[in-house]
């Protein structure tokens, strides 16, 4: 899966991908918690995910919501913040095979005595043999698992995997938080549509 898989590649990631490049979409992601929207419940100041977050400390989990809601975000916010080596996986493209290179190279990093944060998108698409293959790592703390999820992970997870993971439900966004989103958008310059002096009535934006 070209660079993903380089085994020689132990460094920190910064990010998933570059904000100054991409889809509008993708360029005006939050990058920090204060910039995330929508989810204040699962990002109080007194919840766990943004002490651990804020504080690096972060426990396998599993983000649980629908489509648009801010999961991948999340995994965003997480890169930025962890000293972790974060690597991203895709559990549509990558197969039993690259878990396992996955898992070596985590082992490898653990040897150095770096940490490994992995992302797996659309955890439910893995095989009850595939989600096994992640479970004496996580227990030995080789990856710290972060599964993003549309599905109901009692049904879409084994109980196994489940039981070493701390389930974050996040809710759809609301009117009011996509009609910032959509202001952000307009006036940011750096990465939005902010130079381009292009402007919506009211009306337009709900």
């Amino acid at each position: 899966m070209q660079d993903l898989f380089k085994e020689d590649d132990l460094e920190p990631k910064a990010s998933l991908s570059e904000p100054s490049s991409g889809p509008l979409a993708d360029r005006m992601r939050p990058r920090n918690l204060n910039e995330v929207l929508g989810q204040s419940d699962a990002l109080s100041d007194e919840g766990f995910l943004r002490s651990a977050i804020t504080e690096d400390r972060i426990p396998s989990m599993i983000l649980w919501g629908p489509p648009g809601c801010g999961k991948t975000t999340l995994a965003h916010v997480v890169a930025e913040h962890t000293q972790a080596f974060f690597e991203p996986f895709s559990a549509v493209l990558g197969g039993l095979p690259e878990v396992r290179k996955v898992i070596n190279r985590a082992e490898q990093r653990t040897s150095i005595g770096q940490r490994t944060v992995l992302f797996v998108d659309e955890i439910h698409r893995f095989n009850k043999g595939q989600q096994d293959a992640f479970l004496p790592h996580v227990e030995k703390g080789t990856v710290t698992l972060i599964g993003a999820t549309t599905e109901n992970p009692s049904f879409a997870l084994n109980a196994a995997l489940l039981s070493r993971c701390r389930v974050v439900k996040l809710k759809p966004l609301d009117a009011n938080s996509l009609k910032e989103l959509l202001n952000r958008a307009l006036l940011d310059e750096t990465h939005g549509l902010g130079a381009s002096g292009l402007k919506a009535e009211e009306q337009v934006l709900k």
